[in-house]
């Protein structure tokens, strides 16, 4: 099997579990050096343990692959700094980032409250933020002092985000954040030499399974189209020198199907060199709408 990511070092973020784990595991099949990130949180955020992340860890080590624990928070200012430190004071420096890391409470708009809110956007929007903050930090330090980059931040948003979801208007305004993010940092980073590219992944974990995801067949022989690791080549893939033309796209991604979700774009216009009135407004803005594209379902499709 050919190794894309030999000797790269990669930082997961929450991959004690599901997708995340799934990354890790694969990254260190691909022959990375893997910081395994996750405070062992419940789905919503409560509590914290130590043990799943050391249990990815043995079986990286298991496989022959090299890793270590990290349990800092991601939506820690000085936690994620920490994180990066990990990667670098352990294996000598950092390649990849995959910001991973999310929980979930999901609630309808008129019974959330403000501390649900700021619990999802601190999780994945900060904690997004954070580490792509102080990753970039160490690549800019290394490009000024001569050094070469061929770097890679791959976040995670999701349908629910770039195509919205009943239920979901806390996570989803973060994981829209996340993909917006993700572009802009494109922009930023290439100087540096660092990519930076998001997926928006379905599968089933714990975080999706009261979502409707399920598994198609009970018959382990048959492919399961939601199993976490159906996501991670394509991590792995994005995480390797062979990507380097690719920056600042989302991909989804479920089962065997991958595509490239378009992002907002300018459909039909009117114009004028004058200020509308509300009059012109009230008779031109129905019809222009009627010709725009209708909004994508959580497939990422238009209905006709």
């Amino acid at each position: 099997m050919a190794r894309l990511c030999e000797g790269r070092i990669v930082i997961v973020t929450g991959a004690g579990r599901g997708i995340g784990k799934a990354h890790a595991l694969e990254f260190a099949r691909h022959g990375a050096k893997v910081v395994v990130n996750d405070i062992g949180a419940n789905v919503d955020g409560s509590g914290s343990s130590d043990g799943p992340a050391g249990e990815v860890v043995d079986e990286i080590r298991a496989m022959g692959g090299e890793a270590v624990v990290n349990g800092d928070d991601v939506s820690d200012w000085e936690g994620a700094q920490r994180l990066i430190n990990t990667a670098v004071d352990t294996f000598g420096g950092l390649d990849v980032l995959v910001n991973n890391a999310g929980i979930l409470r999901d609630r309808m708009l008129v019974n959330m409250t403000d501390a649900e809110w700021d619990a999802v956007i601190r999780v994945h929007l900060r904690g997004t933020f954070a580490p792509a903050r102080w990753a970039a930090n160490y690549w800019r330090e290394r490009s000024k002092e001569g050094l070469a980059n061929n770097a890679r931040i791959i976040n995670t948003s999701s349908a629910s985000g770039i195509y919205g979801n009943v239920g979901q208007s806390n996570y989803g305004a973060a994981k829209a954040g996340i993909a917006s993010f993700s572009i802009i940092l494109s922009q930023e980073l290439a100087r540096y030499g660092v990519t930076v590219n998001a997926i928006a992944p379905a599968a089933l974990t714990r975080m999706t399974e009261n979502l409707g995801f399920a598994p198609q067949d009970n018959d382990p022989a048959k492919f399961d189209s939601f199993a976490p690791e159906n996501v991670s080549p394509l991590v792995v893939y994005l995480g390797s020198e062979q990507s380097a033309p690719i920056t600042g796209r989302v991909f989804d991604i479920v089962g065997g199907h991958i595509d490239v979700a378009e992002g907002w774009h300018a459909g039909p216009s009117i114009n004028k060199d004058d200020r509308w009135t509300v009059e012109e407004l009230s008779e031109l803005i129905p019809d222009l709408v009627e010709k725009a594209a209708k909004n994508a379902d959580m497939s990422g499709r238009i209905s006709k």
